[in-house]
């Protein structure tokens, strides 16, 4: 991605500028933004949406949580989130325009200038649901984009800003931020959570094996079978080893699977709301 300016200072006039364009050599992707040749690298579209805005953009709120890999990518965006500071830059198609000063909260990823993973939370926190940013949260964590002392902090400089009552409550409630690996862990954690079931631990270490769901204290494991659960003899044999190590060491183990999330949550629940209250052993 080239703006004209940049072609400009390449040596290119105007008119060896425009006959590119006429040839194909160059294709117009915004208003003085081009693409050189044919072959769309990766994040392109947010590239050249940065080169549109001009100086002092930057990629910002969702499109930034993208970059930074803090969301999952959708397969095909309504629009590029750029901030500006210091002017108006006006509408541009498939652009989202957000105005801003910045300062310090920058930074470049995939070459391109974003704004950093803590100030992405934050610019995040309105446009997501609360379980979105938790799990935005946990991953810039685990990934050691940021932490919540950084977090913190920057909300400190930015007390008014738009989203940072979800994030400072999310920071503030006393457990960690949870990422869960797939899709049937996350609707079990939701049913858990809607259930005002006791937190477990997630995806944690024990005993050399790592568990999906964790209640310490009441010594209970479970868990989930998802779509390619027991894909082989060999995994069906390595699980049930698994689960006879761990219930040696006296924890119970339920597995739940995809159907019982989906189908069964209720009666799955009660299986896990009498295991929690019942005596460990």
């Amino acid at each position: 991605m080239v703006t004209r300016a940049q072609l400009r200072e390449a040596g290119l006039t105007d008119r060896a500028i425009d006959r590119r364009l006429e040839s194909g050599r160059l294709q117009r992707v915004h208003r003085g933004v081009y693409l050189v040749g044919h072959v769309v690298m990766p994040h392109a579209r947010e590239m050249s949406a940065v080169l549109a805005v001009g100086p002092n953009a930057v990629l910002s709120h969702r499109s930034a949580a993208w970059l930074w890999q803090l969301l999952p990518y959708p397969p095909r965006p309504a629009s590029v989130d750029v901030t500006v500071w210091g002017r108006n830059a006006g509408r541009k198609p498939g652009i989202r325009i957000h105005r801003a000063a910045l300062g310090p909260e920058t930074r470049t990823c995939q070459r391109i200038p974003t704004t950093t993973p803590a100030r992405t939370l934050i610019d995040l926190a309105y446009q997501v649901s609360a379980r979105e940013l938790e799990r935005a949260v946990a991953q810039a964590q685990t990934r050691g984009l940021t932490s919540r002392r950084d977090l913190l902090a920057l909300l400190a400089r930015h007390p008014g800003r738009r989203g940072t009552a979800a994030l400072r409550a999310l920071l503030n409630r006393g457990s960690a931020a949870v990422l869960t690996r797939s899709e049937a862990e996350e609707r079990f954690l939701t049913l858990v959570r809607k259930a005002q079931l006791p937190a477990p631990d997630v995806n944690v270490r024990l005993a050399g094996y790592e568990v999906d769901f964790l209640w310490r204290e009441e010594r209970l494991i479970v868990e989930v079978d998802g779509f390619a659960f027991h894909s082989s003899r060999a995994a069906f044999e390595r699980d049930r080893l698994r689960d006879a190590e761990l219930q040696v060491q006296g924890f119970r183990i339920i597995r739940v699977t995809w159907r019982q999330i989906v189908d069964y949550p209720e009666a799955m629940l009660v299986r896990i709301t009498k295991a929690l209250s019942g005596p460990a052993r």
